[in-house]
């Protein structure tokens, strides 16, 4: 018998969903947040429709997409979903698997959302929401943003803290972005045919990764305990000497939710230029000259150039380089940026090539460069549905 199922995958400020009999996805939503409305941009076969709802309208998502499942005969009953899987950011190893959501699961997640409200308070706020739509006894799976670093090795996962604060708080790098890197890697080896032993992945969009890969697993990643170790992002800081944030409390008198707001909002790209966490911004105020977006470009590619660096030197060199994100996808001049430098590693790019390929998978490598270097797109939501279905299967 087909299983029916809904996947969601949650942001501040939108929300993806998808549905699927089986392995096939038949329905596909993205809801955008503007200043005083919401953009519903609906897939169903080759048919794409946009519609407009008012703000007050975005808790209610899922039951505009259960009612236009159910208008559009995709179902005739809401009673037809077999359940429904939703991506998780949570710091943990309790979240190092993909589990169904149950009393036991949000008493952990409700623990962890003061860690990470910024990432996790929208998926339990949507966790509500299904529930009050299709029922309390919908079956509900957790897919982990983290679970594809489970194999990443203790000694990487250690904070040089007292190893006894380690294990009664659980302060582990757990890393994130795992759903993308697991993503672009099954894709990359469709690609090539055969996955190479040593790969790096970069995940460069608002948020930004770069993780090692051994024979296909994670063993290293530039993301900690939570999101904000590791790449400058738009809006996050990235790595920051631990004196610098203490400072900060005491000059700014800064303590808390006030200080996590600060680091994960108001750092990264958008507070090196004073001007905007967008790239493609602060890309056109470089060419008009202005001396702090020009700073945040550099100290951004730099930190990327980095971290490819450190990975290599875990993996004990490198064979693929995957840029993937809407970044390592779109921006031809940020690749060319990141790559340069990185001959050394056996990393060289055909720079006519790069320019042509914008938003296409494909391969950039120069001709004899000993490191193959692909652009692969990430595909999430086909990830969260696979693990989603193994859930229900194994019910």
């Amino acid at each position: 018998m087909s299983k029916k199922y809904l996947i969601i995958n949650t942001g501040s400020t939108s929300k993806k969903y998808a549905f699927y009999n089986d392995r096939e996805k038949i329905y596909n939503a993205h809801f955008e947040t503007e200043k005083d409305k919401i953009t519903l941009s609906e897939t169903i076969g080759k048919n794409c429709n946009k519609k407009t709802f008012k703000k007050s309208e975005y808790s209610d998502a899922v039951k505009i997409v259960i009612d236009s499942l159910i208008k559009e005969k995709i179902i005739k009953d809401k009673k037809e979903i077999d359940g429904v899987g939703i991506r998780i950011v949570a710091p943990g190893k309790y979240f190092l698997a993909n589990k169904k959501v149950d009393a036991q699961y949000l008493k952990f997640a409700n623990d962890a959302v003061k860690k990470v409200p910024l990432h996790l308070g929208p998926a339990l706020e949507e966790i509500k929401n299904i529930k009050k739509f299709l029922g309390n006894k919908i079956s509900i799976f957790g897919i982990s943003d983290s679970t594809f670093h489970s194999t990443i090795p203790e000694h990487s996962k250690l904070y040089a803290i007292p190893i006894k604060h380690t294990r009664k708080f659980g302060l582990y790098m757990c890393g994130y972005h795992g759903i993308s890197v697991q993503s672009v890697t099954k894709r990359a080896e469709n690609f090539l045919g055969k996955l190479p032993k040593k790969v790096v992945v970069c995940h460069l969009g608002g948020g930004g990764s770069v993780t090692a890969v051994l024979d296909g697993k994670s063993i290293d990643t530039s993301m900690g305990f939570t999101p904000l170790e590791g790449l400058v992002m738009a809006t996050r800081v990235g790595d920051i000497d631990a004196g610098v944030v203490i400072e900060l409390s005491e000059k700014l008198k800064k303590t808390g939710k006030d200080l996590e707001k600060y680091l994960n909002n108001e750092c990264g790209l958008l507070g090196l230029s004073g001007k905007s966490g967008d790239l493609r911004d602060l890309l056109k105020l470089e060419k008009e000259g202005h001396e702090d977006s020009i700073m945040a470009i550099k100290v951004y590619s730099n930190r990327i150039k980095q971290y490819i660096g450190k990975m290599a030197a875990t993996l004990g060199g490198i064979d693929l380089l995957i840029l993937a994100g809407t970044i390592g996808e779109r921006s031809p001049i940020m690749r060319e940026r990141i790559c340069d430098g990185l001959q050394f590693l056996g990393i060289e790019i055909d720079k006519n090539l790069n320019k042509k390929s914008e938003g296409i998978e494909c391969s950039i490598s120069k001709k004899g460069s000993k490191v193959k270097v692909l652009i692969i797109k990430t595909d999430e939501t086909e990830e969260i549905a696979k693990e989603t279905l193994k859930l229900i299967l194994d019910k």
